[in-house]
């Protein structure tokens, strides 16, 4: 084998072209976020794919180049891991890489302290007068994962004009990325409240949560469920990352009232979801490939979650 391909066989980068480029995802589909907003900066994000030769890169590569806002790819068969570039939702980087019949697992995305996760399962069942358990779990229905791909600007030292009358955006540039499965179909809202309880659903999360300062929009958008019971909502929203962990989030079939504050949880369990949301790795911050809680490889601990119903 010449020197090139045994380079090439250990370490291969490959770059894909797109016209959408960084334009990807550039909107919030949701009749409660203010619409057009802005583009989406692009980010990196690393996976570990199971890759054992050229053919599997070029198979995957050939997966990704099909995606919009795919900027580059970087692929290292030694250590199985793939580094993106752009502006694609990491559900769908995913769903690219297993439709070749891989496994992909997220190991990181963004900056650090700037990437969040949501597991969306059903409520706990309610503890009766006279038990001493705790609620039992259910099954996993879903997954957010929020990336902040910019913070606000720095203030200006004085005597110059405030960001606001110079109009400099305050908000940070954040991509929600949720899918559901296993949902009853219809339509569903998803909004993020006050407590993370989610002993009780929504009636021990709270109201729906504008930020610290009740300046943000805490109505995240509409999730359309198919009849297969599966539905995907891609877009930006403005919450900085620091201040939606421990907040917990309900995605709830849509009913009774104009907004998601006034939708109720009339015990409806197929057609209510709840999660708490935390802190997840940034890129190049998550590269274990044992746990040291549990001794199992990520591999095995992704099987377990697919086992749970995580998508």
């Amino acid at each position: 084998m010449s020197l090139f391909a045994t380079k090439r066989a250990l370490f291969t980068s490959v770059a894909t072209a797109s016209v959408a480029g960084a334009f990807y995802y550039t909107y919030s589909p949701s009749r409660y976020a203010a619409a057009p907003t802005k583009m989406l900066p692009a980010y990196e994000a690393t996976f570990s794919v199971a890759l054992e030769c050229d053919e599997c890169v070029k198979d995957i590569s050939s997966a990704l180049e099909k995606l919009p806002g795919i900027q580059s790819t970087t692929f290292s068969i030694p250590t199985s891991m793939l580094t993106t570039t752009g502006t694609t939702p990491p559900s769908a980087i995913i769903s690219a890489i297993q439709s070749t019949g891989r496994p992909a697992i997220l190991r990181g995305s963004g900056r650090s302290n700037s990437a969040a996760v949501c597991i969306l399962e059903l409520p706990p069942t309610p503890l009766s007068s006279n038990s001493d358990l705790r609620p039992t779990p259910n099954l996993v229905r879903g997954l957010i994962r929020l990336i902040e791909l910019s913070a606000p600007p720095s203030p200006p030292p004085p005597p110059v004009q405030s960001n606001a009358a110079l109009g400099v955006d305050q908000d940070p540039v954040t991509l929600l990325d949720l899918t559901l499965t296993g949902m009853m179909p219809g339509t569903y809202v998803a909004s993020l409240r006050r407590s993370g309880d989610i002993s009780e659903g929504a009636k021990s999360m709270g109201k729906v949560f504008s930020g610290l300062q009740d300046t943000r929009n805490g109505e995240l958008g509409e999730v359309k469920v198919n009849e297969e019971g599966r539905g995907e909502l891609v877009g930006e929203i403005n919450w900085p990352i620091w201040e939606a962990v421990g907040r917990g989030i309900i995605v709830q079939r849509e009913g009774g009232g104009e907004s998601a504050s006034e939708i109720k949880d009339d015990g409806g369990r197929e057609e209510v979801v709840v999660g708490v949301v935390a802190r997840s790795a940034g890129v190049w911050e998550n590269e274990k490939v044992v746990c040291g809680c549990s001794g199992k490889t990520v591999w095995e601990e992704r099987e377990e979650m697919v086992g749970k119903g995580m998508v």
